[in-house]
């Protein structure tokens, strides 16, 4: 968990229409990935974060 609450999110894309957004935040041991859709939240670690980032890019494919 964050303990500095000094720290902005940086947000790193959203929408307007649907309210999708995705931003990461600095935790203890480095970056968490948050992806908003909706009513649910995902939260990634960046291994995580970047298989994620495949999937989504071959589904578009």
């Amino acid at each position: 968990m964050n303990n500095n609450h000094d720290v902005e999110p940086e947000v790193l894309s959203e929408t307007e229409d649907y309210g999708f957004a995705v931003w990461r935040s600095m935790e203890e041991d480095g970056y968490m990935y948050h992806v908003e859709l909706g009513g649910v939240t995902l939260h990634m670690a960046p291994e995580e974060w970047e298989e994620f980032v495949v999937l989504i890019r071959n589904a578009s494919a």
